[in-house]
């Protein structure tokens, strides 16, 4: 395994480099010229990315070697679960708030927030004890769910209220995330492989490194972002304190209005729309097996002698080679729907976990293939985001998307938890030993979930077969799925 990772960590980037200069070619750059050329825009989005890369980046960190610390620390795979568990249920429990939070704390101080919280996380893994352990999964759910809207939020408002910056600006910026999120990711599993196995500092070091990363990313939006909101001033939320002052303090409870109507509206719009509805099913069926994916793939793969760090970096330069085959095949040059591209991506997912429930059969694994098959998973995640990603942006109101995608969180998170809690039952049936069933059960029933999002999937576009708005406008009337 140790051979077959290295082999496989440069076969991959370089495809992905192959892939990027053909994309390129055949995809030209989609950024407005007016945006590049602009210096006000292009300093501003410098001074957003400097901070969310670092915490990214502190993020990514801690993915390849969370399960192996806590097998480091001699806990029991089904102690193990429960602890992945207390994390997917602070997710759903701070999922809420997470929207909350920036009106009421405001922006930038909801991201100084993140950076204590994950900081905080990461030095509870120093820690042995179980309570201790969970309480920075807790810590970790918190922080997960305001990385995934706080920096954004900030960088949403500065942009469109503040600087009063074209809306059409904002892919940009966003894109070039998209793009280093992806090298992040692999960096981070590359330099956690060199702090933990080639320095042998263990598996609590790639946690204790993310730590400073996160006191710069805080020191960047202290000074940086204050810097930022000094000079442009914060002309929204004076209006906001002049109109409470003038309504009797009406605006200081329109944050919380505004966030029970989005909820409202976005339940409102899951139920009446059946299109809203099997999206919202594919989404939680495919992503809530990626959450046991993540949990499972340490055990599988480290009895057999594996560097996790390469591993994850594997993973991930396969979720890479996955997007960019995502824009060459929604290219001009061959035409495929974003609708066929999500049918592929799902199909993809169903034979990985078809190929896992036969490579991890007790007393007779085979950990070269399951490594292909997570490899082929990754891929199939490659292709999955961008296109349901394109499809929510089509499918469901601007105005209710973040209602809609909060009540898809719900499901998504709720099946992970049964699912490892399922995993927990099993493993402590068979005593807690390694070599009973339960992996290779939870394996099977992630394939049957595929099925079911694939029938999803067919009954989205059957449904939709003749809605142009959900082809790219460049491939309208070629390649319709049919």
């Amino acid at each position: 395994m140790w051979v077959t990772a290295y082999f496989a960590i440069i076969v991959l980037l370089a495809l992905c480099v192959g892939l990027e200069f053909t994309a390129r070619r055949l995809t030209p750059p989609q950024s407005t010229p007016t945006a590049v050329a602009n210096p006000a825009f292009r300093r501003f989005q410098s001074i957003f990315l400097r901070a969310y890369l670092l915490a990214l980046w502190a993020d990514w960190l801690q993915g390849p070697y969370l399960y192996k610390l806590y097998r480091h620390y001699s806990f029991l795979e089904s102690q193990i679960a429960i602890l992945y568990v207390c994390g997917l249920a602070s997710c759903v429990l701070f999922a809420p708030f997470s929207g909350w939070l920036p009106q009421a704390l405001g922006r930038r101080q909801t991201c100084l927030l993140f950076c204590v919280s994950y900081s905080a996380c990461c030095l509870t893994k120093l820690s042995r004890d179980y309570f201790v352990l969970i309480v920075g999964r807790i810590l970790g759910g918190l922080s997960t769910s305001l990385l995934a809207t706080t920096f954004e939020a900030w960088y949403v408002y500065r942009h469109v209220e503040v600087h009063d910056f074209p809306k059409e600006w904002i892919p940009s910026t966003f894109n070039k995330v998209a793009t280093w999120n992806h090298g992040l990711a692999v960096g981070a599993g590359l330099v956690a492989n060199l702090l933990a196995e080639w320095l042998h500092l263990g598996p609590v070091a790639p946690f204790l490194l993310a730590v400073p990363c996160l006191g710069c990313c805080s020191w960047l939006v202290l000074t940086d972002w204050g810097k930022e909101e000094a000079e442009r001033g914060s002309e929204g939320d004076k209006q906001t304190l002049i109109l409470g002052a003038a309504n009797g303090g009406v605006a200081r409870l329109s944050a919380k209005e505004r966030f029970s109507r989005s909820c409202h509206d976005g339940l409102r719009c899951l139920l009446s729309d059946r299109r809203v509805l099997l999206l919202g099913g594919v989404q939680a069926l495919f992503e809530s097996v990626l959450y046991i994916f993540v949990f499972l793939w340490t055990p599988v793969l480290d009895p057999h002698g594996p560097p996790l760090g390469i591993v994850f970096s594997c993973l991930m330069a396969a979720s890479m080679v996955g997007s960019l085959l995502y824009r060459l095949a929604t290219s001009t040059r061959y035409r495929l729907q974003p609708g066929q591209v999500l049918c592929l991506a799902v199909l993809m997912a169903f034979f990985s976990f078809f190929m896992l429930t036969f490579s991890t059969v007790p007393g007779q694994p085979r950990p070269h293939d399951s490594f292909l098959a997570f490899l082929l998973l990754e891929l199939a995640c490659g292709l999955y985001f961008p296109a349901v990603s394109f499809l929510q942006g089509r499918i469901i109101p601007e105005e209710k998307r973040a209602g809609v995608l909060s009540w898809f969180r719900l499901p998504l998170h709720l099946l992970a938890c049964l699912g490892l809690l399922a995993l927990h039952g099993e493993v402590s049936g068979t005593g807690g030993g390694e070599g009973g069933g339960g992996t290779r059960h939870m394996f099977g029933g992630c394939a049957v979930m595929m099925l079911a999002a694939l029938m999803a999937v067919i009954s989205l576009f059957t449904l939709s077969r003749n809605d142009t708005d959900l082809r790219l406008e460049g491939c309208r009337g070629e390649g319709e799925m049919e």
